[in-house]
């Protein structure tokens, strides 16, 4: 049985939002501060350093926030909303096992590899570590993917602003994508990076009122869940209820491929390879903060799940029925509903262009990735290598305008999921998975060969999508819903991967020892071994410290939702 999806992403007709002349002036301020960051950001890009990696310049506090940034778009906003009204609190996964140690093992195992190596992207290290097969799928694989997510970004905001504003789709897509190209072609990944630090906050500012309202209109927490216990049953607003395997609950998915599928597959192939989160990263100033970008972001992370929940849980508890075919409402709508219902003017216009700087911000953030690694990775390295470093930077810039075109193009493809979290979740067992597992082996096992990563990935992709299209679409293996699907594939193509590495392997030459030095766990480059520039003992700058405490932080948040 597959979740029921009811036509395009589309929003109800009836969440026309009251804007007035208050609402679009906060509106147009948000936008020209954005175009002012991308010409003042446009005077530091000198290279091609600068322009995809900020000249690796950046304190970890402004790449923390902008990694968090990157991640928080609105199809996060509106797709988490979308779970936590149609699975309930089951949403928390995503956050505190989906999220916390993925971003924990990143900054503390990952990225002494990464930044040691100078590598501009992730990628290159698949170059570094296996051959040029690897090296040339991976890139391709990102950069479709790069633009898959930007399409998704774009089409539902085109969505969001028709029924909101009653602009007209091609409107807003021309407004958007035409100042996300100018700010990412003028400053590079720097102005994307403050633009995503102000987004940030912006989206905090949208967020927090319509939650507060929200509950006060349920009566608080305690009204909240006591009318949604009614309505869903019990389990609807525990984490774990119902998990068990064999038992039914909302989510369709069982505690084993939740912890499995979910929070080790998923969200370690989505966090630790994802570029457009871990440029982030490498554009820190030194590897220490490169290392703390992610543990920083991890702290927000951990309570952000609250602001996306919540409003959710709110709309399926004031409309029977939200999101089925009976209600007007789809999942998607939970958010837009509640900003109509809830927030007056001037507040509506934060919340309008906390929603925009979202889908911007997500877009962006593929956008400036897909830009360096199309450059770097692809034209650099395989059409026109060797010309001199100017070229690079203006050949970017051209390549960013492609990508904006072509995040129109293969928006529509979203289109026939209604919930757009499931859609996401989908292409990162297609994409992420199979690379993250090329990445775990190739790291952490010496004899993998060269050969093995280019295999490894190929498998693994092909298996997830044959997993999803054939054996489950086609109904022959029995799966609850799109998210359980999702899980399963990403498990099975993290199985498939990992398995024909290992054969290869076997049968192949592994590199030689001296050409794999800080590229596998229990070597070292000089890079890896640099020592922090602040030079002091501060406890903020202890990465361990960090990602311990967040660990320890998302386990105790699950305490309250455990019973």
């Amino acid at each position: 049985m597959q979740t029921p999806t009811y036509g395009p992403i589309q929003l109800a007709a009836e969440l026309r939002l009251p804007t007035n002349w208050l609402d679009y002036t906060i509106l147009a301020i948000y936008f020209v501060v954005v175009l002012g960051i991308g010409f003042a950001a446009r005077r530091s890009v000198k290279t091609s350093l600068d322009f995809f990696l900020s000249g690796r310049s950046l304190p970890a506090w402004i790449t923390g926030l902008a990694f968090i940034s990157a991640n928080l778009a609105a199809t996060e906003i509106l797709g988490m909303a979308a779970n936590s009204a149609q699975y309930g609190a089951y949403t928390v996964h995503w956050y505190w096992i989906g999220a916390i140690p993925a971003m924990v093992f990143l900054g503390l195992v990952m990225m002494p590899f990464y930044y040691g190596s100078k590598v501009r992207s992730v990628p290159e290290f698949l170059l570094l570590r296996f051959d040029r097969a690897a090296h040339l799928l991976s890139s391709i694989l990102f950069a479709f993917a790069a633009i898959l997510i930007a399409g998704v970004n774009l089409y539902a905001l085109a969505i969001v602003v028709e029924a909101l504003l009653g602009w007209p789709q091609w409107v807003a897509i021309v407004v958007a994508g035409a100042f996300v190209l100018a700010y990412i072609t003028l400053g590079g990944l720097s102005s994307a990076i403050y633009n995503e630090v102000l987004q940030f906050f912006v989206i905090l500012a949208a967020l927090i009122p319509i939650t507060v309202l929200g509950l006060k209109k349920v009566g608080g927490w305690g009204g909240l869940t006591d009318k949604l216990t009614a309505s869903h049953g019990a389990d609807f607003t525990t984490a774990w209820g119902g998990t068990g395997i064999g038992h039914a609950n909302p989510l369709g998915a069982n505690w084993l491929t939740i912890v499995l599928g979910l929070g080790f597959v998923l969200s370690f192939g989505y966090w630790t390879t994802n570029f457009a989160e871990v440029q982030r990263a490498l554009s820190a100033k030194n590897l220490s903060a490169g290392q703390r970008t992610p543990l920083i972001a991890a702290y927000p992370k951990i309570f952000i799940v609250f602001l996306v929940m919540i409003p959710g849980l709110v709309a399926a508890a004031i409309v029977p029925k939200f999101g089925t075919a009976g209600s007007g409402y789809q999942y998607n709508d939970a958010i837009p509903y509640l900003m109509q219902e809830l927030l007056p003017n001037g507040v509506l216009g934060i919340a309008v262009t906390g929603l925009l700087a979202a889908f911007m911000a997500g877009m962006a953030a593929n956008v400036s990735s897909f830009n360096t690694v199309f450059t770097t990775d692809i034209w650099a390295k395989y059409v026109v290598r060797g010309r001199e470093d100017g070229y690079y930077v203006r050949f970017g810039r051209l390549i960013t305008a492609i990508g904006v075109a072509a995040s129109v193009g293969t928006a529509f493809l979203a289109s026939s999921f209604s919930n757009i979290m499931s859609y996401l979740q989908t292409l990162f067992s297609f994409f992420n998975v199979p690379m993250f597992v090329v990445f775990i082996v190739g790291m952490f096992w010496k004899r993998a060969s060269a050969k093995s990563g280019f295999w490894g990935l190929l498998a693994g992709t092909v298996t997830a999508m044959v997993n999803y299209f054939v054996l489950y679409k086609k109904g022959i293996i029995s799966i609850p819903t799109d998210q359980g699907a999702n899980f399963v594939s990403a498990i099975a193509g993290f199985v498939a991967g990992a398995v024909v590495m290992v054969a290869v392997s076997l049968f192949t030459r592994p590199k030689p020892e001296e050409e794999l030095q800080g590229l596998v766990y229990g070597t070292r480059s000089p890079g890896m071994s640099e020592p922090p520039a602040e030079g002091d003992d501060a406890w903020y700058r202890k990465p361990a410290l960090l990602g311990w405490g967040a660990v320890v932080l998302a386990a105790a948040c699950y305490i309250p939702f455990s019973f």
